[in-house]
């Protein structure tokens, strides 16, 4: 399968800088479950990029990705491991959506920046 660079530089909506303490629930590519603590780089209606993740993933596995109060569905898209380091940073998508995942979407519309309204505990 052939992706163009069109396509692959084509985004769904908007992304927002939000750096947010998540915890992730999966499965790693050598299949064995794992759970830590991680965090949001930047947050999207339809996804996220994260940060501080010690397992390698494959695109396609799916996560659950909890923060305050959610918890939330996702599926890789895509992965990358940082050089010099042992963390990777994960692009992910929502699998089902039912809100607006993050809460930080009322703060935007506001014209407030997002960490204004995205602290809070894991």
């Amino acid at each position: 399968m052939r992706t163009s660079v069109q396509q692959t530089n084509q985004r769904r909506g908007s992304r927002t800088k939000a750096v947010l303490p998540v915890r992730v629930k999966g499965k790693n590519s050598s299949g064995k479950a794992f759970e830590e603590l991680a965090h949001t780089l930047d947050v999207t209606l339809a996804g996220a990029r994260l940060g501080s993740i010690r397992q390698q993933l494959q695109v396609g596995d799916e996560l659950m990705v909890f923060y305050r109060q959610r918890k939330m569905q996702f599926r890789v898209v895509w992965t990358r491991k940082l050089p010099g380091t042992s963390e990777f940073q994960v692009g992910l998508e929502t699998v089902t959506q039912e809100r607006e995942a993050w809460g930080i979407g009322a703060a935007e519309s506001r014209g407030q920046p997002a960490s204004a309204t995205a602290s809070g505990a894991v």
